[in-house]
């Protein structure tokens, strides 16, 4: 008992004498508060409701998820676009994001700005858009299809952008474009942070070539960006929707190309099953959870912290 006391003063104390950080943390924690944790564990008891904004939330139990997971097709078509978004943009945007961020490092600074501004800016730039819906137009005059009309590869125009069969591949093409966002810029602090003298030290050690300054020097040095980088990676392909909408509509034909996130929005914002898309919210977190903790084993053996 003596010693709970004592360790609780010594918490106390500690809090106390950290108090001018404490304050400086407090806006910040308020904000985490009440627009993560507090929308997280709310989502979490309205999935057990059957709830539509306008009459009180009604305990149904597990019949929202019983109803998603198995009687939901179009749930599970959206689950599956998900999981090949987050599979194949995923990993290839995270690993093109560190390689442009490695090569561009090895540019002059004026250069490297300049080069990084460029790589960046799709990720920002809402006209992008226009410019691929004008790239997959679904005419003759599209980019692609008089690309191909050309070469004679094709008879007819393809409608890329509504038929199912080339929807989600397109998204996918657009979605990595459009993926150099934080992480690159990450991996760009994290490059510009090594010690040059370790290369150098490196070199004196045996290191000959830049693969191997990539595995021994680069990589064990850059534990935090990866990891950070990994997690804003993680995010972005399991909640991708704003690409789906403006390119392939809401929703996609035959829900080809949507996410999880376009099927909650659209059973929150166009038919008020607020339970109901709580749950789907729900399983989306526990997804991205699982997988953000199954990606940060995989980075701590490259690089561990």
């Amino acid at each position: 008992m003596k010693k709970r006391i004592r360790n609780e003063h010594s918490l106390g104390r500690r809090i106390w004498n950290n108090r001018a950080n404490y304050l400086l943390m407090l806006p910040f924690s308020l904000l985490f508060f009440f627009f993560t944790i507090l929308p997280i564990c709310s989502s979490i008891v309205l999935s057990f409701t059957g709830f539509d904004m306008v009459q009180f939330p009604s305990p149904v139990g597990l019949s929202n998820y019983i109803r998603l997971l198995l009687n939901d097709e179009t749930f599970l078509i959206c689950v599956r676009n998900t999981l090949v978004f987050a599979f194949a943009t995923g990993p290839i945007s995270y690993i093109a994001c560190f390689l442009f961020a490695w090569m561009i490092n090895e540019l002059s600074p004026g250069l490297r700005t300049v080069m990084t501004a460029i790589f960046y800016a799709p990720s920002v730039s809402g006209t992008l858009y226009v410019i691929f819906t004008w790239i997959f137009s679904g005419d003759m005059y599209g980019m692609a299809n008089a690309f191909l009309l050309q070469l004679g590869a094709i008879n007819e125009p393809i409608q890329w952008l509504t038929d199912a069969n080339y929807v989600l591949t397109v998204v996918i093409i657009v979605q990595i474009w459009m993926s150099l966002g934080s992480g690159f810029l990450a991996f760009i602090a994290g490059l510009q942070g090594i010690d040059r003298q370790l290369y150098e030290a490196g070199a004196i050690d045996g290191i000959r070539n830049r693969g191997q300054e990539l595995i021994h020097i680069t990589l064990p040095h850059m534990g935090p960006q990866l990891f950070f980088a990994a997690v804003m990676q993680i995010g972005a392909s399991f909640s991708v929707s704003t690409v789906v909408i403006n390119l392939a509509g809401f929703p996609s034909t035959d829900y080809a190309a949507d996410t999880i996130v376009t099927y909650i929005m659209d059973h929150a914002m166009n038919r008020f099953e607020m339970g109901y898309a709580s749950a789907a919210a729900v399983l989306l977190f526990g997804l991205m959870v699982g997988t953000n903790a199954l990606v940060r084993k995989i980075i701590g053996k490259i690089a561990p912290s």
